[in-house]
């Protein structure tokens, strides 16, 4: 699949079907190799002699001068190590100062591994060429590349920090040390997953210069928000599995006063990479945060290595849970869960990603004995207005050893804190072997304000030992909605409670059973798209004006097991016969209605060839299929502001979708606007209205568009890019370029 934002093209990014996107620079030939991870292909460089190899792409791609560009590729040889550049060039493609290299890589590797790169175009650069390079010990010796991206830095959605702090690409600048430290970088062989585009070049390298406690933090101290929690992570990689590593979340207030800090401690299972999290509410008078990451009781040249620092607001592990997250993962420790009867021991799992389901860790359940244990969470405020609504516990277990059963429960409280009670369902047996995921419904009380989840164990064998992850409890809400907005012509289509990673097909269906796939970000949701969030809002455009339609949602597991929803009926109101919609699939902020003078007259042309036949009375006509619908449709504006939203939505010379009210006599249809024609109604010059002729192609409804914009993305995503918002103006044309991350040339 290629890289999102890739400058280069599929090809030239993964050597498929060859790779006419390359050329030799220096003392090699290339040659098409196999084995490669993003498709079949990869790139041989063979040397033709002892000495530096290197190839270059062909292409000299666009750059402004001032920006900051990352590039990356995966590679492989047995035994040299290697190094990836950016030749910064002017637009006539002569060198602006030396090539910006990156690190050689630690070791050589026959594994495919990430080498990479970022930095800021010099002044004069308006061009860049990609540069590959290793040493040969002699003749015909090959490396090999492939999975080569360039473009803006891939960075994590939602991070507060900037990409020079999530990552060491550009340098170390973004992190401070502490006593007994030095920070550095290093690109250890690393092997990431093909589609893992975060992390895996330079990591920032942590070295005590004696023994005791070596650590550093992030320069950055971002806005933070007094009540809200916060999750940061980052890869850490110990020098030892008995090392004592942690990261930690630090809050400020005005003055640079420490408020707060919150440790998440590392169990390392290896010295490779682990993500390690750590989360907590911003407290009271917290204006700033920042990241710190370290290693107690460490000897002299220990090194402590660090990868995708992100510090973000703490996602939910259930849409609308009131649990936080430290109390629903355990990624830090239990939080605030306490036993309050019985003999069990309960405490984080160990080592890290030994038993988990989200995260890297979860609640081990511990019980000697076959008696019955009560463990509860915090108390956590509920949604305003709570009081007599259903609510549905939900967590997931696995059975480690022995056997339980176990009563899931929640306890209630009024705002005075006073106990209202425990709702329970009857005891269950626990499932096993495997992760299950166990839920209850349950109503609140009328005066509760606050909940805690309750799960009483019973362990069925002595030294019986259950694992608990994933605790949410939320208002119960309908899996499967609709709703529709006439001003705007959609239906909202809302999926709560899926499983992440099912892939999911959602089908449009009318009336006499017709059915369409609707469109999503990236495309039909065609049954080829993962699932990665439990809520998912699907707002359809393309859905007919004034006719009833209903969602069928297919859910296939990654085991292979299909679960259907259907929604209810929706309609998308459509009062006046006049009007009628364009819209545009891939940007429905362009979609606007016009009123419609008179509608095509259609033509259906189709190729033919005549042959008249001596002697004959009848031709022999060869004839191809005939062609859609052609046609001119005419069409008013009538105001400055409608004829300025046309010429908006021509502009892009798009496909487009064609509604009329139903009973016109024309159904929706996908078309292509040839060239347009705008003329004055008549009457004085400052008369609002405009007649336009708008010639027409019926084409076939696009299967690849998606709609367009940058899931997960939000203006702190951009902020962080920029010093400021007059730069974010600089760097853009328009708000909607904005949205769509498309950055001036």
């Amino acid at each position: 699949m290629p890289i999102p934002g890739n400058m280069l093209s599929a090809a030239t990014e993964s050597m498929d079907p060859t790779f006419t996107g390359w050329r030799v620079r220096l003392n090699c030939t290339l040659l098409s190799g196999t084995g490669g991870r993003n498709g079949p292909k990869s790139l041989s460089v063979k040397s033709s002699a002892a000495g530096e190899v290197q190839a270059e792409t062909v292409t000299m791609y666009s750059v402004t001068a001032g920006q900051a560009y990352q590039v990356f590729a995966d590679s492989s040889s047995a035994t040299e190590v290697e190094r990836i550049g950016m030749e910064w060039l002017t637009n006539l493609g002569s060198p602006v100062g030396s090539i910006l290299w990156s690190l050689p890589t630690a070791t050589a590797s026959s594994t495919w591994h990430r080498v990479g790169v970022a930095g800021v175009a010099p002044a004069g650069a308006s061009r860049v060429r990609i540069v590959l390079s290793s040493t040969a010990a002699g003749a015909a010796v090959s490396h090999y590349w492939e999975n080569v991206y360039l473009g803006s830095p891939i960075r994590t959605t939602g991070n507060l920090l900037s990409f020079a702090t999530e990552t060491p690409e550009i340098d170390t600048s973004a992190w401070t040390a502490g006593a007994n430290t030095t920070v550095s970088r290093q690109v250890p062989m690393m092997s990431w997953s093909v589609n893992w585009y975060w992390a895996g070049a330079h990591v920032l390298a942590l070295t005590a210069t004696g023994a005791g406690t070596a650590s550093a933090t992030t320069v950055e101290n971002p806005v933070v928000t007094p009540g809200v929690e916060y999750l940061a992570f980052a890869y850490l990689a110990p020098p030892t599995t008995g090392s004592n590593c942690w990261i930690e979340l630090r809050f400020f207030n005005g003055s640079g006063t420490q408020l707060s800090a919150t440790r998440g401690t590392l169990a390392p299972a290896s010295t490779g990479f682990h993500r390690q999290k750590v989360s907590a509410v911003a407290p009271a008078g917290a204006v700033s945060c920042r990241l710190a990451v370290g290693m107690d009781s460490a000897t002299a040249a220990q090194q402590l290595r660090v990868e995708q620092a992100v510090v973000q607001v703490a996602p939910a592990v259930q849409a609308g849970s009131v649990l936080p997250y430290a109390d629903a993962s355990f990624e830090q420790g239990v939080a605030g869960w306490t036993k309050t009867t019985g003999v069990a021991t309960i405490a984080r799992s160990t080592p890290w990603g030994d038993v988990a389901l989200e995260g890297s860790y979860s609640l081990t359940v511990t019980s000697s004995t076959t008696t019955a244990s009560t463990i509860r969470s915090a108390r956590f405020p509920l949604p305003a207005g709570s009081g007599g609504l259903g609510f549905r516990l939900q967590y997931s277990e696995t059975i480690t050893a022995g056997g339980w059963t176990v009563t899931r429960g929640v306890r209630w409280y009024d705002a005075a804190n006073t106990d209202l009670g425990l709702t329970t369902p009857a005891a269950a047996t626990a499932p096993g072997p495997g992760w299950w995921t166990l839920f209850a419904d349950h109503a609140a009380p009328a005066a509760a304000t606050q909940a805690a989840v309750e799960l009483t164990l019973t362990a069925t064998s002595t030294n019986s030992v259950i694992n608990i992850d994933k605790v949410a409890l939320w208002q119960a809400l309908p899996l499967t909605s609709v709703a529709w907005s006439v001003e705007s012509a959609f239906v909202r289509l809302t999926l709560r409670e899926l499983s992440l990673d099912d892939l999911i097909r959602v089908w449009r269906v009318t009336e006499d059973g017709t059915r369409t796939l609707v469109r999503g970000p990236s495309g039909l949701l065609d049954g080829t798209v993962a699932v990665t969030s439990d809520l998912m809002i699907i707002d359809d455009y393309e859905a007919p004006l004034a006719t009833p339609v209903f969602y069928r949602v297919e859910l296939t597991s990654p085991g292979g097991s299909l679960t259907i929803r259907n929604s209810s009926w929706a309609t998308i109101p459509h009062a006046d016969i006049n009007l009628a919609w364009l819209k545009d699939p891939s940007a429905p902020q362009r979609n606007m209605q016009v009123m419609v003078k008179q509608a095509p007259n259609w033509a259906r042309p189709v190729e033919q060839g005549v042959y008249r036949v001596a002697g004959r009375r009848n031709a022999v006509v060869l004839s191809d299929v005939r062609g859609g619908l052609e046609g001119e449709l005419v069409i008013w504006t009538r105001s400055d502001e409608e004829r300025r939203n046309l010429h908006w939505l021509l502009d892009p010379g798009r496909v487009l979708l064609w509604q009329a009210a139903p009973g016109m006599g024309v159904d929706d249809v996908y078309v292509s606007v040839g060239a347009i024609s705008e003329n004055r109604v008549g009457g004085p010059a400052t008369e609002l209205w405009r007649e336009w002729s708008l010639p027409l192609s019926e084409v076939d409804m696009p299967t690849t568009v998606g709609v367009g914009g940058s899931a997960g993305r939000t203006w702190q995503d951009i902020l962080t890019e920029f010093a400021s918002w007059e730069a974010v103006r600089d760097a853009y044309a328009t708000w909607e370029h904005v949205l769509l991350d498309q950055r001036r040339e």
